[in-house]
């Protein structure tokens, strides 16, 4: 399990600078949720709960959603289909202007996963974010880079620890040598030695036994508070029960009550509908996500039976996406599961099976499939994918289709999807991950239909 036992190793230093500093739950100051490179809002869905279950009113928890949320190969190069640093912090700072106004508050709370967390730093660095923000918590951020220099790999990339950029970026603010910007409070969080970002060598980038010149101490800044949790993976620096708790106790300046999910009686939901534009690397994939309004797509809501993913009679929602991309509302059953079904044209028909809604939830974002070229060939398609984190055989336990691991999942936290290619008739498909079951049914993909199922923690 991840969780209290991890928060005991945590240092002394996290709860004195927390209670020292932290508002009170009658603050309830407004929270700004950064997702990471190619993420959107939907992302913090779990733990946009979390801060709910201990009382954080609902209107005071914003997650945005970057329009190009890619980084460029080389910052100082326009890339199609990519944001700039300087677009990303450009972004962020338009974002927390419409929070402070429709809150009427003077400060935000700024919370970040991955590249997030460099529009963060931008910001209050140099965008002025030193007097609207009071707090800036950084999860799974690599500050020093993912490689500091390394063949092949782009020096002018955000991600490069000895480029411009992040050079800029970590410059000592003062005597002390602090790489961050006061006033505003810091903590960072980072895994010990799970993070597929924060590696010694370039296993996850295609370079096994390279040296990237970083370590797992990367994330980690100077003048922060630091924390370090065990075995959480990249994602999870952020998303995990344990990554909520530091945040929430730095934040409010004491534990959360709980660190569940407490579920709701009258389950409220809605989100957006996105597309995929074409991917510079690789144009004939076009799987290049971006978070634009896919207007014109068509969604169906079927209520599933839990044991065999079948529908329940006709589907209890369907709209037409309009130009702003958003779908519902749409009242939820509690503990009933949903086929999420999108249909546009240029996609295929994809079949989005989820575990039963806990709470309501506006941040429910969802995006049609384009099958690779190697999959068109298969009876069927079936995804099996973690948004919040990734797959480790060695420390979750977890199968696919009664396949144990899921095909493709590797030792160390570097996989978040699987896929399998099913022949035969429509059948149910269980996924499964620490106690998560989501079912699902295979669909023929000669017929242009596509099956995903999406683990909600």
């Amino acid at each position: 399990m991840i969780g209290r036992r991890h928060f005991l190793a945590l240092s002394g230093a996290l709860l004195t600078t927390a209670c020292a500093t932290g508002p009170s739950m009658t603050d309830s100051p407004p929270i700004v949720f950064v997702h990471g490179n190619g993420e959107a809002a939907s992302i913090w869905q779990t733990t946009i709960w979390r801060f709910e279950s201990n009382g954080w009113p609902r209107d005071r928890l914003h997650a945005i959603d970057v329009p190009y949320p890619l980084s460029r190969d080389d910052d100082g190069k326009p890339q199609p289909g990519r944001s700039s640093a300087a677009d990303n912090m450009a972004y962020l700072r338009s974002e927390v202007e419409k929070v402070l106004q429709a809150t009427g508050a003077r400060q935000v709370v700024l919370l970040a996963n991955s590249r997030g967390g460099y529009a963060v730093r931008n910001y209050i660095q140099n965008g002025g974010g030193d007097r609207t923000v009071s707090h800036a918590v950084l999860g799974g951020v690599p500050n020093h880079g993912v490689w500091r220099s390394m063949e092949g790999q782009s020096e002018g990339s955000e991600f490069a620890g000895a480029g411009p950029f992040l050079q800029a970026l970590n410059a000592p603010k003062n005597a002390a040598g602090d790489e961050v910007t006061g006033p505003v409070k810091w903590l960072t969080i980072r895994s010990d030695n799970n993070d597929k970002y924060a590696q010694p060598t370039g296993q996850w980038l295609g370079k096994p036994g390279v040296p990237t010149g970083v370590t797992f101490e990367g994330p980690a800044l100077k003048g922060a508070t630091n924390v370090v949790l065990p075995r959480v993976d990249h994602r999870e620096t952020s998303f995990s029960p344990a990554a909520f708790e530091a945040a929430f106790r730095f934040i409010a300046g004491r534990l959360p009550a709980t660190l569940d999910v407490l579920p709701e009686e009258r389950v409220v939901l809605s989100g957006k509908v996105t597309g995929l534009g074409v991917s510079s690397t690789d144009p004939a994939s076009g799987n290049s996500p971006n978070n634009l309004p896919l207007p014109g797509a068509r969604l169906q809501v079927h209520a599933l039976d839990p044991a065999s993913g079948e529908r329940r009679g006709s589907a209890v929602h369907a709209q037409v996406i309009g130009a702003d991309g958003q779908w519902g509302p749409f009242t939820a059953q509690r503990g009933t599961p949903y086929e999420f079904v999108l249909a546009a044209p240029g996609y295929a028909t994809t079949h989005i099976y989820r575990s039963a809604f806990a709470r309501s939830s506006r941040v429910v974002h969802m995006r049609p499939e384009r099958p690779a070229e190697a999959d068109r060939s298969a009876p069927s398609l079936v995804i099996m994918t973690r948004p919040r984190g990734y797959f480790d055989p060695t420390r979750d336990r977890m199968s696919f289709d009664g396949q144990s691991p899921p095909p493709g999942a590797l030792p160390g936290a570097g996989v978040s999807s699987a896929r399998i290619r099913p022949a035969g008739a429509a059948r149910a498909v269980v996924a499964e991950f620490n106690g998560e079951r989501v079912v699902g049914r295979t669909w023929p993909l000669a017929d242009n239909h596509v099956s995903v199922l999406e683990l909600t923690y």
